[in-house]
């Protein structure tokens, strides 16, 4: 299982000239309260990379802040059974991405993964994802992250508050 770091996404995002920057925190960051609290910003400024199996395909799941990320939602948009979808394992996760959970940026992964990004991230400007690890936050746009990961665009809240699910665009 090959661990990636901080090097690997920053040589990542200078290899694809993105804006993306990378911010050392002095404390851990592993949930949405923490990341936004150490940085001072509305945790709908968050942005949280989540893990499924889809059967054996592994999904990424780019969502905002505390906006949850319901498997029935997912079971709906791929068309199959609940059942067939599965949260990562936290050494799964490190297996597919090469980064631990709490520290998962939005791309710059060991392999190509299907991705699934949540529309209400377009709300915001500017957004932090994890940054390779519990202490480091990644800046940067729902553009950019959308551009470079190719996701299908999700609706995960409605505004009458109630979750659903789009199908693919």
């Amino acid at each position: 299982m090959m661990q990636r770091t901080g090097a690997d996404l920053r040589a990542f995002i200078k290899r694809h000239h993105l804006t993306a920057d990378l911010i050392a925190l002095p404390v851990p960051t592993p949930t949405v309260e923490t990341a936004a609290a150490a940085l001072g910003v509305d945790e709908s400024q968050i942005v949280k990379s989540l893990l499924f199996w889809v059967g054996a395909e592994p999904v990424i799941v780019i969502a905002r802040g505390q906006t949850p990320v319901d498997r029935r939602l997912l079971a709906a948009y791929f068309g199959v059974g609940r059942k067939k979808i599965k949260l990562m394992s936290a050494e799964e996760v490190i297996q597919i991405t090469g980064f631990p959970v709490g520290g998962v940026p939005p791309f710059g992964h060991l392999q190509q993964i299907k991705t699934l990004m949540d529309r209400g991230i377009f709300l915001e400007n500017e957004v932090f994802a994890g940054g390779g690890a519990e202490d480091v936050l990644m800046k940067t746009s729902p553009e950019e992250i959308h551009q470079v990961t190719s996701a299908d665009l999700l609706e995960l809240m409605t505004n009458d508050g109630q979750q659903h699910a789009a199908g693919p665009e």
